[in-house]
Order: C-alpha cells, then sequence, then structure tokens
C-alpha cells in the first residue's frame, strides 16, 4: 500500500498525458474540447503536487 502511495502521483501524471496524446492522435472534434484537455492538465499538475508530498512524507 505504501508503494502504491509513493508512485500514485506519477501514475495520475501517465493518465493525463495518456488523454493528451489521445486527443492529439484522434483529432476528433468531440473529444478536442476544453474540458477533456482541462481535466487531463489538472490531472498532471495535482499528479506532480502529490508525487512531491507523497514523496517527501514516505521518504525511506
Amino acid at each position: 500500500m505504501k508503494n502504491l502511495l509513493k508512485n500514485l502521483g506519477v501514475i495520475l501524471v501517465i493518465i493525463g498525458a495518456i488523454i493528451l496524446i489521445a486527443v492529439f492522435f484522434t483529432g476528433s472534434a468531440a473529444i478536442n474540447d476544453n474540458a477533456v484537455l482541462g481535466g487531463s492538465v489538472a490531472l498532471i499538475v495535482i499528479g506532480l503536487i502529490l508525487h512531491i508530498v507523497l514523496n517527501k512524507k514516505y521518504a525511506d
């Protein structure tokens, strides 16, 4: 469980990046919505913050 918490930030960053890559390659107007793009950027920013905070908390 501790290992999953340490990697939660990185997992969120990867999910956000996958969403942005999928939007880029599909080029569809239905997916290329500001809510989808904003949500993926929010996942990346939250993931970066969580990565920093959780690694300081669970430092070995």
